[in-house]
């Protein structure tokens, strides 16, 4: 990722944030080594997940600007340069991601959007997904649903107003709790697809863990406590209640996972009996990779 940043990137005014969040063996005195002291190398010296790593560096960072991206991707030319210039031009824009496609797979598409959310089902739609890159979605520079966490550049402003991003999801659904936020403080959300981002993750799903079912499971249902109405909320306890809390019981046993039922029971739980805001993250550290 970093190489790939000197090799593209011809934006002068760049300032460089690494943050090594949690490795068990200290890399930081090696980078330190291999690249230039213009880098900042922060250390946190356990895990305090996506949202927690983005935070420390946000925390030193002193652009306008701040580029959040993954450290599983790799920049094309003028990717910094097409998402600052829809920042410079439009005030009203507070976030924006790049196109995203897979590294290993560079003619698919992984991210040219997002539809906005259904809070009935706390479901969206990622758009171009899995299709073949024809260019048939460079058009749609403007307004979207939601950002990509892989790759967002937010404008100092919308932080100032919106706030970081939340903590408490510690992995998945906090950068879209992080734009209804933004939003809510009257930013608009952009996709600038004419920007273009590799993401080394692979295409396919792999065997579910008891760490993801738990917290995509709990941050979902954190997720609609936190950004919608009563009423929306109602309807979503009933449809979670009578369509997904059977359906994924039934999967469970069938698969033979009773541990990811486990999971799915603690999830449930934690949002009954913790507040919205709450800090208790409900999970283990010491099981947290």
């Amino acid at each position: 990722m970093l190489k790939s940043i000197f090799r593209f990137n011809k934006y002068a005014n760049l300032e460089i944030i690494v943050v090594d969040n949690g490795s068990s063996t200290d890399p930081t005195p090696q980078w330190k080594l291999n690249y230039p002291s213009s880098i900042t190398f922060i250390r946190s010296a356990i895990n305090i997940g996506f949202a927690g790593g983005n935070n420390l560096a946000a925390s030193v960072a002193t652009g306008d600007y701040l580029f959040f991206v993954n450290n599983d991707t790799e920049f094309t030319e003028g990717l910094i340069e097409s998402l600052v210039h829809i920042l410079d031009i439009n005030p009203r824009v507070g976030i924006i991601s790049p196109k995203i496609k897979y590294f290993d797979a560079p003619d698919i598409i992984q991210y040219a959007g997002f539809t906005e959310m259904n809070y009935f089902t706390c479901r969206n739609k990622c758009i171009g997904a899995f299709e073949k890159d024809n260019g048939q979605y460079d058009h749609l520079t403007g307004k979207t649903g939601y950002i990509h966490g892989a790759a967002m550049m937010i404008r100092r402003s919308a932080i100032d107003a919106a706030g970081l991003m939340s903590e408490i999801f510690f992995l998945y659904y906090e950068e879209m709790d992080w734009c209804e936020r933004i939003k809510s403080s009257n930013y608009e959300i952009w996709i600038e697809p004419k920007g273009l981002i590799y993401h080394k993750e692979s295409m396919s799903v792999g065997k579910k863990s008891a760490l993801k079912e738990y917290f995509m499971n709990r941050n979902r249902i954190l997720f609609i406590r936190r950004n919608t109405t009563n009423f929306n909320k109602w309807i979503f306890y009933i449809y979670f209640s009578l369509i997904v809390f059977p359906r994924n019981i039934l999967k469970y046993y069938k698969e033979k996972r009773p541990d990811l039922t486990s999971q799915f029971m603690k999830a449930i739980k934690w949002n009954i009996r913790n507040d919205k805001n709450s800090t208790i993250l409900g999970y283990p550290i010491y099981d947290i990779k």
